[in-house]
C-alpha cells in the first residue's frame, strides 16, 4: 500500500523562509513507483436527491487546504485568478458533458457571465459548480427522455450523411433544435454499430434504452462528494495533468485497490468521452497475454462467467466499470471491445479472460539470443526484455537479503549471456512504463563506470544528482536499447542516461515524455484536530532532468536510429495531455562521454533493409491504418459505406499479417473463431513483437563492424540538447 508521506518529512529551511523536502523524504517520494495511480470510487446505487447536492462545510475546507497545498509544493507556479478559474470552468463543462450533447451555448454563457469564481475558490465557496451540476441532471434528464422518444423509429441507414463522432472541437449547439439533431445522428450511430455486430433490430433497441436510462440513472447515483471531487479533478487537471484528489470514500478505496493491484486482468484504463479505453497492459497479466487486447482498445461491454449477460457499459463511469471488471483470481470476465484499428465505428470483438494474480515473475526480466543476424551470420546477440523497473520493497523491508530486483536480475543475465558468447548486448524497454527510480539508477550503474544518472529538481528550485550506486561495470561490450512510444519515466531516465554517456544506441521511436515526479499528501496533517477525513492529493512535487540537462518531460528521448511506421501525425504519452508541463533544460551535470558512433550510417542501413522487410511492412500498415483511424472525426451514417470501409481496413491488416507469417513459415491464427487456439496466438504474438528486435539486432552489428573496422570513419555523437 502505498502511503501519504510528504508533509511529515517537510522541515523548515530557516534560510529560504520556506519548506523543503529532507533527504529521506526525497529518497523515499522516489522510491514509489512512477506511474499513474487511479482512485477508484465505490459506487453509490440510490438516487439522490437535488436537495442533497449542495456543498457543505467539509468540503469548503477541503478547497481552502486544495489550494494552500497547491500554491506551496506543486511543481508548476501557481496563482488562483480570473483566467486560470475560466479554465476550470471550461475544464469542468467538459468533464461532464465532454460530447457536448446536454448543455446549451446559453447554458455556457450564463456560467461564465460575471462569475467570481476565482475569489469563491478562494474562500472554499462552492456555490457555482454545485449550480451547475444540478444544471446538467436535469439536462440529462431531459435529453435522455427525448432519446428514449425517438428510439423506436425507423433509420434509413442508406441515407448519405454522417455523424461527427469526435466531439472534443464542436461548438455548444445554439438551440434545442440543433441538440435534437446531434442526438438522432447519435443513436442512428449507435444503432449502426451494434448492426454491424450482427445484432437484431429489436434486442438493439432494449440494448440502447437500457444504456440511455443507465446514463441518467447513474447520473442520479452523484452524491455531493462526487460532484466535489469531480470538480476538484476538473480543478487540479487544469494546472497539469498528473495533480488529482480523491475523496475519502475513494482514498479507502484506493487502499484496498492496491492490495488488490495485482489480482484482476491486469490492464489500466481510462476514461475517453463514453467509452472505457484500454490505456496500458501489464506485463504478465490475463490481457496481454491473451494477445487479443492492446492499447487503445474500446470496452463496450462486461459479462461475468462463461454465460452471464453482456452489461452495456458504454456511457458508465470509470469507476463503474472497474468495479464490473475486477474479481477474485480464478473467475472469468469476458469483455466486448471496440479494437483501436476499428475506430468508434467498427466492429466488436468479444474476448474471455481469467482473472489471475500478476506475479513478480512474470513482470521480471527475461533473455534469449538472436543467432547470426541477416548481415552478420557469425555473431550471436543477447536480448534481455524488461517489463517493468521493479523491486520488491516488501521483501527489503523484511530484512531478506536475496530479495527480487530488476538490476539483480539483469546482472544474473548478462552473465549468463556473456558465458553463451554473445557479441553484444540489446535491452528491450518497448512498453515499459516505468517503476522505481533506484531501479533505474542502479541498472544504468550495470554499464557505466561510476557517475551521474539522473537530475532532480524539486519545487523550490533543489537540484539533486542520482549517482550509479556501484563503481564498475557488469557488461562493458557493445549495447543497444529498444524503446518505444509507451517507454516512459524510470525507462526514459535509463535511455537517457545511456544516450547522454554515448554508451549505446538508442533505438525505435521518441518515447513517453513523462518526466515529473507525483506524491500522495493526506491533507488531514493540514488540520490537526479535526475529526473529519479531507482525503488525498496527488501532487506533482519535482522534474527528472538528464544529466545532459535536458528533462525527459514532454519530448521523451529521441532515439539515435529511428523506425517510422507513419504514426508521426499522432499526438500520444505526453504529448497528447492538456496543460503538460512544458520541456525545459537546467545546467548539465559533469559526467565523461564514451568515443562517438557514426549514427548516420546505422540509419541509412537500417534504412534500405526496412524498406524490403516484411515485418515492417506489416508494422508500417498498421501505422498507416492508426493514423487515418486518428485523424478521421466524422463517420458514416450509411450502412453499406460503414461495412465496406471496416472490411477494407480489416482486410489489409489481416492480408499484411497473413503474408508476413507465412513468410516465417507459421499458419495466421483464426481470431474470430469459436474456440481460439490461445498458444498458437500467444506464439504468433511473439513473433510480431521481435520485429523490431531482429533490425536492432542488426543495427548493433552494424556497430560492432564499424568498431572492428579501422578503417571506417566515425562520427562524433551530437552533443545537441536532446
Amino acid at each position: 500500500m502505498i502511503k501519504s508521506i510528504f508533509p511529515s518529512f517537510l522541515r523548515r529551511d530557516h534560510q529560504a523562509g520556506r519548506p523543503r523536502l529532507t533527504r529521506p523524504a526525497r529518497s523515499a517520494l522516489l522510491a514509489l513507483l512512477l506511474t499513474g495511480l487511479a482512485g477508484l470510487a465505490a459506487g453509490n446505487t440510490t438516487d439522490v436527491g437535488l436537495a442533497d447536492l449542495f456543498p457543505n462545510e467539509r468540503q469548503a475546507r477541503t478547497t481552502v487546504v486544495i489550494n494552500k497545498a497547491l500554491e506551496r509544493f506543486h511543481y508548476r507556479p501557481f496563482k488562483l485568478d480570473g483566467d486560470f478559474a475560466g479554465s476550470v470552468l471550461t475544464s469542468y463543462l467538459e468533464d461532464l458533458d465532454p460530447g457536448k450533447l446536454f448543455f446549451l451555448a446559453r447554458d455556457v454563457d450564463r456560467f461564465s457571465r460575471g462569475n467570481r469564481l476565482d475569489a469563491d475558490l478562494g474562500r472554499g465557496k462552492l456555490d457555482t459548480p454545485f449550480d451547475i451540476f444540478r444544471i446538467y441532471r436535469m439536462r440529462v434528464d431531459t435529453r435522455i427522455a427525448h432519446a428514449l422518444s425517438i428510439l423506436d423509429q425507423r433509420f434509413d441507414f442508406e441515407r448519405p450523411e454522417t455523424y461527427l463522432f469526435d466531439r472534443k472541437q464542436a461548438s455548444w449547439a445554439a438551440t434545442e433544435a440543433q441538440l435534437d439533431e446531434t442526438w438522432r445522428q447519435r443513436i442512428k450511430n449507435d444503432f449502426l454499430l451494434l448492426r454491424l455486430a450482427k445484432k437484431d433490430d429489436d434486442a438493439i433497441r432494449e440494448q440502447l434504452r437500457n444504456r440511455y436510462e443507465g446514463i441518467a440513472r447513474r447520473v442520479h447515483q452523484f452524491t455531493a462528494d462526487d460532484v466535489f471531487q469531480t470538480f476538484v479533478n476538473a480543478f487540479t487537471r487544469t494546472l497539469e495533468p498528473h495533480t488529482s484528489y480523491m475523496s475519502p470514500s475513494t482514498s479507502e478505496n484506493f487502499d484496498i485497490s492496491m492490495r488488490l493491484s495485482l489480482e484482476g486482468i491486469g490492464a489500466v484504463l481510462r476514461a475517453d468521452n463514453e467509452f472505457t479505453v484500454i490505456q496500458r497492459t501489464i506485463p504478465g497479466g490475463p490481457a496481454r497475454q491473451s494477445g487479443q487486447i492492446g492499447t487503445g482498445d474500446r470496452i463496450v461491454g462486461v459479462a461475468q462467467g462463461l454465460d452471464g449477460a453482456m452489461e452495456d457499459v458504454v456511457g458508465w463511469r470509470l469507476q463503474d466499470v472497474v468495479e464490473q471488471i475486477r474479481g477474485p483470481k480464478g473467475s472469468v470476465v469476458r469483455l466486448q471491445v471496440i479494437p483501436k484499428a476499428e475506430a468508434a465505428g467498427g466492429r466488436m470483438r468479444e474476448v474471455t479472460l481469467v482473472r489471475n494474480e500478476i506475479k513478480l515473475e512474470d513482470q521480471a526480466a527475461k533473455s534469449f539470443v538472436i543467432e547470426g543476424p541477416d548481415n552478420a551470420p557469425k555473431l550471436s546477440i543477447g536480448v534481455i526484455e524488461i517489463p517493468a523497473f521493479y523491486r520488491d520493497f516488501r521483501a527489503e523491508s523484511e530484512g531478506r537479503k536475496d530479495f527480487r530486483s530488476t538490476t539483480r536480475d539483469v546482472r544474473r543475465l548478462v552473465a549468463e549471456l556473456q558465458r553463451e558468447g554473445v557479441n553484444g548486448l540489446i535491452i528491450d524497454l518497448r512498453g515499459n512504463g516505468g517503476g522505481s527510480l533506484a531501479e533505474a539508477t542502479s541498472l544504468t550503474g550495470l554499464f557505466i563506470d561510476d557517475g551521474p544518472v539522473v537530475q532532480v529538481k524539486d519545487s523550490f528550485g533543489k537540484v539533486e544528482v542520482e549517482v550509479d550506486p556501484e563503481p564498475g561495470m557488469a557488461y562493458t561490450g557493445p549495447l543497444a536499447v529498444l524503446v518505444d512510444r509507451n517507454s516512459a519515466s524510470a525507462s526514459e531516465i535509463f535511455a537517457g542516461a545511456i544516450q547522454d554517456y554515448g554508451r549505446g544506441v538508442i533505438i525505435g521511436e521518441a518515447t513517453f515524455g513523462k518526466g515529473t515526479v507525483q506524491t500522495l499528501i493526506d491533507l488531514d496533517r493540514f488540520v490537526p484536530g479535526d475529526d473529519s477525513s479531507l482525503g488525498r492529493l496527488r501532487l506533482t512535487m519535482a522534474e527528472f532532468y538528464r544529466i545532459s540537462g535536458g528533462s525527459t518531460q514532454l519530448r521523451g528521448v529521441e532515439p539515435d536510429v529511428r523506425f517510422d511506421f507513419g504514426l508521426d501525425g499522432i499526438d500520444f504519452g505526453e504529448r497528447s495531455l492538456s496543460n503538460a508541463l512544458p520541456w525545459s533544460s537546467i545546467r548539465p551535470a559533469s559526467f565523461v562521454r564514451h568515443g562517438g558512433l557514426d549514427l548516420a550510417g546505422l540509419q541509412r542501413r537500417s534504412n534500405q533493409r526496412v524498406a524490403n522487410d516484411d515485418g515492417f511492412r506489416l508494422l508500417t500498415a498498421q501505422g498507416r491504418i492508426l493514423s487515418e483511424i486518428d485523424g478521421q472525426k466524422t463517420v458514416s451514417l450509411r450502412e453499406s459505406e460503414r461495412r465496406a470501409e471496416s472490411e477494407r481496413r480489416d482486410r489489409v491488416l489481416k492480408d499484411e499479417k497473413a503474408r508476413f507469417l507465412r513468410t516465417r513459415g507459421v499458419e495466421p491464427v483464426d481470431e474470430e473463431a469459436d474456440d481460439v487456439d490461445e498458444e498458437a496466438l500467444e506464439a504468433q504474438q511473439r513473433i510480431i513483437d521481435r520485429i523490431q528486435t531482429k533490425e536492432a539486432a542488426r543495427i548493433l552489428a552494424d556497430l560492432i563492424s564499424d568498431r572492428d573496422d579501422p578503417a571506417r570513419p566515425r562520427a562524433a555523437m551530437s552533443d545537441a540538447p536532446r
